[in-house]
């Protein structure tokens, strides 16, 4: 290999130290430039938007086998702060409504800090908010606010607006959704086969409600009861083995709920879905239960102009066995399941479903003002 011609080495000596110096912060930009470049195409983009709720009906797993596996053993450790109305239950009730159970549930308040999920009962915290955690809540930890009321029923607490990043309502546009809903048929589903009937129109009620109630399902109650019977039972007097054979011994039942709230369906609906008896309807509008259950499932009040005419369209179907059978046509593809009726369960779906979702979901969002929210 040939020596570099010595004019070679001349140049390189005449060039000093200074030239360098002098081209140095233009080397360092470029590089800058190309490097923040790079990083840029790489990443994914960020969102600048809130997360809209994911509907806790539909599982995510991810089709990588190993992912979907590790997403399945992570069961982060949910706090539930309040008992709802101090009515406790044991946590493993929820391997009986979700199989498997996608969290560890406690009630431990020393655990708050480990714990990734608390969840708060809205009609547990005080108006001064002492009885909420000392601490201030981490970033990563999301709390969930937990209301099972409608509009009306629901106090303003100053100072809540902005402390939680999930929901659990019954509202269809929560993060997590109370309300019970059809399942889709298995093949390992029974035939539906209608059970006796031995009344005709139903209601389970607290009685001491009934004689001094002034709300609306009152008000068309005793109007309807000047058209046709009604058998009444009163709730505090039936066992949870005869709440459900009571509703299936009846052809129609009385499914009025206490608001007409948008999406407050609640069990009173569920009942009889699930034992095979047509309700009848007041709460939302019809078009709003539509959105959940087949409109051929029940009889709305709205369908009529008063009372009597849903009397007498009922009564219609006293021997009419064809037309009161196409309530039931839906059975053919969903499935109702039973709810639990001691009472000591009332808050232990909406735990449950609470533990699936953040067990499911790591996604949170923030609500800059829980109340412009539900209050809409």
């Amino acid at each position: 290999m040939e020596a570099p011609p010595p004019k070679f080495f001349k140049m390189l000596c005449s060039f000093k130290v200074s030239h360098f110096q002098a081209i140095l912060p233009g080397i360092i930009g470029i590089t800058g430039i190309v490097v923040l470049f790079l990083m840029y195409f790489k990443s994914p983009p960020l969102s600048i938007c809130h997360i809209p709720p994911a509907q806790s009906g539909q599982i995510k797993i991810h089709s990588d086998n190993k992912l979907a596996e590790q997403q399945l053993q992570y069961k982060p450790l949910m706090l539930l702060w309040f008992w709802p109305e101090n009515k406790q239950f044991d946590f493993n009730v929820c391997k009986k409504i979700f199989k498997p159970v996608r969290c560890q549930l406690t009630d431990d308040r020393s655990l708050y800090s480990k714990a990734e999920v608390v969840v708060m009962f809205h009609r547990a915290i005080e108006e001064n908010m002492t009885n909420l955690p000392a601490l201030a809540r981490p970033r990563i930890q999301r709390w969930i606010w937990f209301n099972t009321d409608p509009k009306n029923g629901t106090r303003r607490i100053p100072g809540i607006e902005r402390l939680f990043n999930l929901t659990l309502t019954y509202r269809k546009d929560g993060d997590i959704r109370v309300q019970w809903q059809l399942s889709a048929r298995k093949s390992t589903d029974k035939d539906f086969v209608l059970p006796p009937k031995e009344r005709f129109l139903c209601w389970i009620v607290e009685k001491k409600k009934l004689d001094t109630g002034s709300g609306e399902r009152n008000r068309y109650y005793r109007e309807l009861i000047k058209h046709i019977p009604v058998d009444v039972f009163d709730r505090a007097s039936l066992s949870d083995d005869d709440y459900f054979q009571t509703i299936s011994s009846c052809k129609f039942y009385l499914s009025f709920e206490k608001s007409d709230d948008k999406d407050y369906i609640t069990e009173t609906f569920n009942g009889p879905l699930a034992v095979g008896t047509v309700p009848i309807v007041l709460g939302p509008p019809r078009k709003n239960y539509e959105e959940f259950f087949p409109g051929t499932s029940f009889i709305h009040v709205n369908d009529f102009s008063d009372a009597k005419t849903m009397a007498d369209f009922i009564s219609r179907m006293v021997d009419n066995d064809e037309t009161y059978m196409r309530y039931f046509g839906w059975r053919k593809s969903y499935v109702a399941r039973r709810h639990l009726t001691q009472d000591k369960y009332e808050f232990a779906r909406a735990i449950c479903q609470a533990c699936n979702h953040v067990g499911v979901y790591r996604e949170y969002r923030v609500v800059p003002d829980i109340y412009k929210w539900y209050f809409i």
